[in-house]
């Protein structure tokens, strides 16, 4: 599947459990420039808690978050400037 224009890093975390799933798109996280975007695809049904808390507490924004076939698909945005 395409990434979206203004997403600029695309995460597969599919078959990964807790807490792998918030691990990894720390990380990614953690690497991004202010206002870079990421996508982040998951099948653990907790990450649907998981990734929102987690953007909360790193103070980035959720922007989207969509259930296609039992894969969940998070657009995140740091706009922190660096975590």
């Amino acid at each position: 599947m395409a990434m979206a224009d203004d997403v600029t890093k695309r995460v597969d975390l599919l078959g990964f459990l807790c807490p792998v799933p918030v691990h990894e798109t720390r990380r990614v996280l953690n690497g991004c420039g202010d206002g870079e975007k990421i996508e982040v695809i998951c099948d653990d049904p907790e990450t649907l808690h998981d990734i929102p808390a987690l953007c909360d507490r790193l103070g980035v924004v959720l922007e989207s978050v969509r259930e296609e076939s039992g894969e969940f698909r998070f657009i995140i945005s740091n706009v922190t400037g660096g975590l």
